[in-house]
This record gives C-alpha cells, structure tokens and sequence, in this order.
C-alpha cells in the first residue's frame, strides 16, 4: 500500500523506519524545530536528516505551529516528534492524531512521570489514550477500528525520556518501556553546579549504563556533526536547531574574512 493511503499511514511508517534505524545500532541524527515554517520540514527531509524534534519547550511555538509542522512532515513522509515540558493528555492525543511520530518528554524525574507519558501514548490495554478515527492518523474514519488499533500496536509512537537531573528511584527502571533515554547535557550541567568535563562526562556515562541495563536506546544533545560523533554509545542525536543554525550562518555572513 502507498505511503499515506488508508490504512497505512506515513506516520507508521515513519516510526517503524526510526525503530528499525535504532535498532540496528545506527546513530540517527535530527534537529530542534523552533521556528513556524514548513519549509523547515522539507529542508531538514532533503538534506538526509533521519528526524526533527518540534520544540514546544524552548520556542515560541504553539500548539496550532506544532500541529502544522507534524501534519506537514506526516505529508511528506518524514518523522517529526514533539519535546514537551510536560504530559497534557489532550495535547499529546491531538499531536499523535495529527502524524506526531512521538512524544520527547523534557525533564524526566519518576517512574510515575514515564508511566503518565506511556499512558497518554498508547491505547489500551497498554495505556489510557483516548480513540477517535476522525483524525489524520486514522484516515479521517476510513480505517477500520480494528486495523487503526493494529497499526497502533505494531508502530506505536516513538518515546523518548529526556534526564536533565536527579530520578527518583532506579533510572533504569524509569526508563523501562521507552524508546530512548535522552541526556539534557546543558540542563545536567546546570543542574550539578556546572561540573568540569570529566564530572560531566562521568554522569552522562551513568545515563548511558542505566539505559543499556534497561534495554533502551542511548541518546542525547550536540552542539555540531563533531558533537554528535564524539557523543560516545549515541543511536538517538539532536543537533542543534534550526534557530540556532540560522543565527550562526547569518553571523558568518559578517564575519571578517581574511583573504
């Protein structure tokens, strides 16, 4: 069946092709989307990205722009995910609804936090998320119940629990049942006093282990390309964003050039 046809959707395509990437031990590479354009999506799809993040934590953005985004990267057959600071029930099931390939929790502290994630994501028995066919994801009501809830089990939305400080509890053990456990490198850092580089890669390394006794992706934030490759066990990378990689080719143009 073509992509975007009733039935299949891209979505669940774009999520089985993001597992498959992770699980084949593939360092995948994305970035933030801070700013309300569709051209950022078609972009970031032609230059060989692998995702986008829409960012509505650290961003201007609402929930009309995400919305927008996701349903244009759905159109195109490109996975885009959503950072969230928080679990709305309602907003993430009008994300997912709309070709949100998953769900980036900001800040993730407990093992209840990841669960009230996991519950909003999947539908039951596995979790609390409301049904409703009158959506994108569904084919607008043209997908049967039963095949819509098929298609939802075999490529549920991608969960990513992002650790920018202390869990309560045994990390591993809240990441268990996500996807990928995603280090706030610049928010670890504030958090524990703005250590030096052996303190910091020391606690990023212990994320790195819990995730790895708990069978879930490893991934994280990088500054550049150079970044990412150094980021050490990494399947799962966010470089940058488009905000900040606009800034930084608009101060290149004025830069002094010595011939």
């Amino acid at each position: 069946m073509a992509r975007g046809s009733f039935g299949v959707t891209s979505v669940h395509q774009a999520r089985a092709r993001l597992r498959a990437g992770l699980a084949a031990g593939e360092q995948l590479r994305g970035t933030f989307v801070k700013l309300p354009s569709a051209d950022v999506i078609e972009v970031a799809a032609a230059t060989g990205l692998d995702f986008v993040v829409v960012d509505l934590e650290h961003s201007t953005l609402g929930e009309h722009d995400a919305i927008g985004l996701v349903r244009h990267a759905d159109g195109v057959g490109f996975p885009a995910l959503v950072r969230l600071p928080s679990v709305d029930h309602g907003l993430v099931a009008r994300l997912l609804e709309n070709g949100a390939a998953g769900i980036q929790l900001s800040s993730l502290r407990s093992h209840e936090e990841a669960r009230t994630l996991q519950n909003a994501c999947h539908h039951a028995p596995r979790g609390e998320r409301s049904v409703s066919l009158a959506n994108r994801a569904a084919g607008f009501g043209r997908t049967a119940l039963a095949d819509y809830l098929e298609r939802e089990q075999e490529s549920p939305p991608v969960l990513v629990g992002q650790i920018e400080s202390d869990v309560e509890g045994d990390l591993s053990k809240v990441l268990t049942g996500l996807d990928v456990a995603f280090v706030g490198v610049t928010d670890l850092a504030v958090h524990l006093g703005l250590p030096d580089r052996e303190q910091l890669d020391r606690a990023v390394g212990e994320i790195r282990r819990a995730a790895e006794r708990a069978g879930v992706n490893f991934g994280g934030w990088a500054a550049s390309s150079a970044d990412a490759a150094a980021l050490d066990g990494a399947g799962y990378v966010v470089i940058g964003s488009d905000l900040q990689l606009l800034a930084t080719a608009l101060h290149e143009l004025t830069a002094p050039h010595i011939d």
